[in-house]
């Protein structure tokens, strides 16, 4: 199981947090991963200069936007995933 985690807190929140957290839920159902993606929100990733901050595991957090979400998950979930 991938666990992504979005930051819902201020920073995040006003940069667009739900949009980010919506795109990644609507690509883990079109790509068929509801049973391998966790999507998760969280209140603080400690990134608040680089919001909308999204971690996937216990790895590296990045700054992912609406416009940036389908990249992301493709470059960043997809080929974690199993076939």
């Amino acid at each position: 199981m991938i666990k992504v985690s979005v930051c819902i807190g201020s920073a995040c929140h006003i940069k667009g947090s739900y949009n980010v957290l919506n795109s990644l839920q609507q690509l883990r159902e079109e790509y068929g991963l509801a049973d391998q993606v966790e999507i998760n929100a969280i209140f603080c990733l400690n990134h608040c200069t680089e919001a909308v901050s999204v971690q996937i595991d216990d790895g590296a957090v990045h700054s992912v936007s609406g416009s940036t979400a389908r990249d992301f998950f493709i470059k960043n979930i997809l080929p974690y995933a199993s076939p």
